[in-house]
């Protein structure tokens, strides 16, 4: 597996990571954690050692499955993982956010023991808190560096003005927020910053929540508790409406010999260096193929190529509710 450095902070990664949140939370499947634990084992056999969870993700039983699972090879792997909400001690319901330091503290020693670790590799803020200053936020996770209990500090679905200021405390080694061909947002003021700082973008949602597979479509139907039913671009309307967008990436690839998924993180990987994308996935097949991309080149012609496909066809309806 080719690895990534994540900006200058030192961090080398393997070039896709995985993300382990649908092992748990969001789309509404069962799955058997032992099976997730293979998968996991799976992929650290096939190279990836970067791997990402959130207390958000259950809440806590990801962060439970994805540290059991790398126990045995703890020094070997990459563990990423967000605060940033209060949960209900007896529900586990999701009270809002809560970023203040003293939380920060609490959050972590729970996250060490959820995980059966010593210490967290990337942590990151799950979302701007509007009532903690971004600066206090940075201080709390600096004063966890220095204690060993956290390595690098990470923001997610931060905007350039929050990455500024938190960089200035303590120096943010990744940005994780939404990115892929039907979601280039960050392309207009956070890409360049980010750039600019020197600091890696770990982007989630590189294949579109499943849709860029070309494996959804206007009838598609998504369990009760997914959380593609509460996304405006997943609802039937804007399915129908994309679908013309799938239908050309998707031949694109055909002819190019790699199916849908494989392109769409061939061309995320191929944005900027220091770009990592975390696809995920509960399926063995599935891993394999995302794998695939990372041998997969596009040409100049190729990239401007499909810029004239999205350009001429923009994604409907908004990525968040």
């Amino acid at each position: 597996m080719k690895q990534r450095k994540l900006g200058n902070s030192g961090l080398e990664v393997s070039a896709i990571g995985l993300g382990c949140m649908g092992m748990s939370h969001g789309y509404g499947n069962k799955v058997d954690d032992q099976e997730m634990v293979k998968l996991i084992h799976q992929a650290v056999e096939r190279g990836i050692n970067f791997f990402d969870t959130a207390e958000m993700y259950g809440p806590f039983i990801n962060e439970e499955l994805v540290g059991n699972a790398l126990a045995p090879m703890r020094d070997k792997i990459v563990v990423a993982t967000k605060f940033g909400f209060q949960f209900d001690p007896a529900t586990k319901e999701n009270q809002g956010f809560n970023s203040r330091p003293e939380h920060i503290r609490e959050v972590c020693e729970a996250m060490l023991k959820r995980m059966n670790t010593d210490h967290i590799d990337l942590l990151y803020q799950h979302r701007i808190d509007p009532n903690v200053p971004i600066e206090d936020v940075a201080g709390a996770v600096k004063d966890l560096i220095s204690e060993g209990k956290v390595r690098y500090f990470g923001l997610s679905e931060a905007d350039a003005l929050n990455v500024r200021k938190a960089h200035a405390v303590q120096p943010v080694t990744a940005l994780q927020s939404a990115y892929s061909l039907w979601d280039r947002a960050p392309e207009i003021t956070v890409l360049p910053t980010l750039e600019e700082l020197g600091i890696g973008f770990v982007p989630y949602g590189p294949l579109g929540h499943g849709f860029l597979t070309g494996t959804i479509d206007a009838n598609t139907k998504f369990a009760g508790n997914d959380i593609r039913n509460r996304i405006p671009r997943f609802s039937e309307e804007s399915r129908k409406a994309n679908g013309q967008l799938i239908n050309l990436l998707t031949g694109f690839a055909q002819q190019k010999n790699v199916t849908a998924a494989q392109l769409a993180l061939a061309w995320v990987l191929h944005q900027k260096p220091w770009m990592v994308p975390i696809p995920g996935t509960t399926k063995l097949h599935r891993l394999e193929e995302n794998i695939g991309a990372v041998e997969i080149e596009l040409s100049a012609a190729e990239l401007v190529e499909i810029e004239g496909i999205l350009t001429s066809m923009k994604g409907a309806g908004e990525r968040f509710a």
